[in-house]
């Protein structure tokens, strides 16, 4: 447990030398979004940033519309923006096929936080970092009662997918996840919200009340995972009623509650998957389709090896320390 708080906070650092292989390209381009303030902290102001897809595109053969994905940023909870020029490549391929997306602000809840992770201190990191946690889902959950209040913006909660990277696949995740017990942070939602899915990239769920479970419900899951994920728990790891559950963990809970989900594990990657949204927009695609426009109970597990995809260095505690 240790090594994996360590990894969280610390992977944006151990990772810098592999960020030249994930640069986004310079040529691709979108169209501006529009912005909106969504909330006033005492620490910040949060933005969210709207893209809408190609006129038409978003229209079904039906004349419904297809969903909206919300992007939560990943980056350890001390770093990452919503506007990060490394995800126009992925919200390009989203926007291309009718796909609006919205991309949000959170606050970084561990930037500038004192942790101690020797033994006597651990449980108090913790305590740190599940309140990040806590924080990145208050203030998703904001900018979701500021959408439905103003639907002039034209995004339909009804028909909302949640999506992280990394912290910020701990975010959406969690907030699924808290949603579905009405618990306390969950308060300013609208009446009888649901999210229609939620697509994780090497996400996790951290809780202090023992392995996750669901009052109702949840939404269909697509979770894409390294197996030798170092930094985010790609199984899980738990001592009392805190622990940490992967997606390895989580597609178990979710397999015994018969939920709809959709698990890729990557073979021998780490916590690269994290970064590779646009390499996996064929499931990502596949999930859309089926499990949240069509609504089809379907359960795909595959263990994907592909020598073609960039595998990271798996980051160990020396990488950080000699950085």
């Amino acid at each position: 447990m240790k090594r994996f708080f360590l990894l969280l906070i610390l992977w944006p650092v151990a990772t810098a030398a592999f960020a030249q292989a994930f640069l986004p390209d310079p040529g691709v381009t979108i169209q501006a979004p529009e912005t909106y303030l969504f909330a006033h902290r005492d620490t910040c102001d949060l933005y969210l940033d709207v893209y809408q897809p190609a006129p038409g595109t978003d229209i079904l053969p039906d004349g419904s519309r297809k969903p909206t994905v919300m992007y939560v940023f990943g980056g350890g909870f001390i770093m990452g923006v919503r506007n990060d020029p490394f995800c126009n490549p992925w919200f390009k391929l989203m926007l291309e096929d009718g796909y609006r997306v919205v991309s949000i602000d959170y606050r970084l809840g561990l930037k500038g936080v004192d942790l101690r992770f020797d033994l006597p201190h651990l449980v108090d990191a913790a305590k740190k970092i599940k309140n990040a946690v806590d924080m990145g889902v208050e203030d998703a959950f904001s900018a979701v009662s500021y959408l439905c209040a103003h639907p002039e913006i034209g995004v339909d909660v009804n028909n909302l997918v949640i999506s992280g990277s990394s912290a910020g696949a701990m975010i959406s995740l969690s907030s699924v996840w808290e949603s579905c017990n009405s618990r306390p942070l969950s308060k300013g939602l609208p009446e009888g919200f649901h999210f229609k899915g939620v697509m994780s990239f090497a996400g996790a769920i951290m809780t202090d009340t023992g392995k996750p479970s669901y009052a109702v419900a949840p939404c269909p899951h697509l979770l894409i995972h390294g197996t030798n994920d170092g930094a985010v728990e790609y199984d899980k790891t738990a001592v009392g009623k805190r622990g940490i559950y992967g997606s390895s963990a989580l597609a178990e809970i979710l397999s015994l509650i018969k939920c709809p989900y959709q698990i890729y594990r990557y073979k021998g990657h780490s916590h690269d998957m994290a970064a590779n949204m646009k390499e996996t927009w064929p499931e990502q695609k596949r999930f859309l389709e089926h499990a949240v426009i069509a609504g089809e109970a379907l359960t795909l597990d595959a263990l994907v090896d592909d020598p073609a995809m960039t595998v990271w260095q798996t980051i160990t505690l020396d990488d950080i320390y000699q950085k």
